[in-house]
This record gives structure tokens, C-alpha cells and sequence, in this order.
């Protein structure tokens, strides 16, 4: 298997978490977005979208980091990370669905601006993070885990902008549910930690 990723996307961290998690042994292909290497017609004839991360299993092609997270799951037969009956499977797409919008569009986007001065309104994407971190928190009240009572694939599409929701100027302080719910994760067996910015990228935010 090949996941070709950036250390600092949210996205491609997903998909190596849930490697780790797995267990599965993978080679890592480091793409440097600076320069356009997403935009090349070597990657384009891998990915149309130009984006990362993308996951090459054989012949087998997958792009969208919530895709993979599907695919891996699927393909190693792990029933408890992606639940196959109708209610549980729908709870998991239901958190799928939260990841793609109002995590993308709150503490992810909070971050691409205070990182790479995204053209976002830092004001609106910082309270729209504020409001679904006050969402995650109630929810997180009653349970353990986003979607059953073990951790499944809506946990792991979630955590990685959640965690680093702070390097886009989102306090988790006020979140202790959310912060117990991060630790929990951390704490797994085969665990990959998201890299941070690297400082001189937030100092010049």
C-alpha cells in the first residue's frame, strides 16, 4: 500500500491514523504542495482532483480521506470500526457527513487561515468551530464515542482538525468532554500523532 499525504493536512492524517490503527504496514510518499507536486500530470493521472491524501493498493485507487477511512475498513473486514448493520452504519455517515462539513468549514478552515492566509473570515470560520465543538461536547456527555460505544472510522475523521483545532485560534479549554474524547483516541494501540505547524508558519499568522 502507498498514501501519498502532506504531514500537515488534516486529511492525509486521517488516512494514516486509521493505517496505524489497523495495524497495516504502508509506504509513506510525501508530497510537497509548496511546490505543486499535487498539481503535477504525474499525480493528476492518479488523482483528477489534485488533492491529498490518495491511497494506492494494487491497482486500486482511493481519493477523499473519509473514502479511504471507508475503504480500509471494508477491505480488512474490521466490522467494529465501520459497523455493517443499518442503524450503526448510518450513526458512523451521520459523523462522516459532520467531518466533511462543519468540521471542514469551522476548525479546519480556521487553521488553513492562520496557516496559509486562506481568504476564509477568520471570525465566522472560528464561530462556526465554537459551534460544532458545542455540539461534539453534549453529544460526548452521554458517550464515550462519537457514533457506538467503541471507537469506529467517525472518531478518527474527526480528530485530526479537532485536535489541532488551537494552531487556527479555537480554544479548546471550554471542551473538557471533547478533550477527554481527544485522549482517548491518543491513547489507542497503534496511534499516530498529528504533526504540529511548524512554529514559523503560526508566527507569521
Amino acid at each position: 500500500m502507498k498514501l501519498y499525504h502532506h504531514p500537515i493536512s488534516g486529511h492525509a492524517h486521517r488516512a494514516r491514523l486509521m493505517l496505524g490503527l489497523l495495524g497495516l504496514d504502508h509506504e509513506l510518499i510525501e508530497l510537497d504542495l509548496s511546490k505543486g507536486a499535487h498539481k503535477k500530470p504525474e499525480f493528476l493521472a492518479i488523482n483528477p482532483f489534485g488533492q491529498v491524501p490518495v491511497l494506492q493498493n494494487g491497482d486500486t485507487v482511493i481519493s477523499d480521506s473519509n473514502a479511504i477511512l471507508v475503504y480500509l475498513a471494508k477491505k480488512q473486514g474490521a466490522t467494529d470500526w465501520l459497523p455493517e448493520d443499518p442503524a450503526g452504519a448510518a450513526k458512523v455517515q451521520r459523523w462522516l457527513s459532520v467531518a466533511a462539513g462543519q468540521i471542514a468549514f469551522g476548525p479546519a478552515a480556521a487553521r488553513l487561515v492562520t496557516l496559509f492566509g486562506a481568504p476564509f473570515n477568520a471570525d465566522e470560520v472560528i464561530n462556526r468551530a465554537h459551534a460544532i465543538l458545542g455540539l461534539m461536547e453534549a453529544h460526548l456527555k452521554t458517550q464515550d464515542w462519537l457514533a457506538a460505544d467503541h471507537p469506529t472510522i467517525a472518531d478518527i475523521s474527526l480528530y485530526s482538525y479537532v485536535a489541532r483545532a488551537p494552531e487556527g485560534n479555537v480554544d479548546l479549554a471550554p471542551y473538557g468532554k471533547v478533550r477527554d474524547w481527544l485522549s482517548r483516541i491518543e491513547e489507542l494501540p497503534g496511534f499516530v500523532p498529528f504533526m504540529h505547524a511548524p512554529a514559523e508558519m503560526l508566527a507569521s499568522a
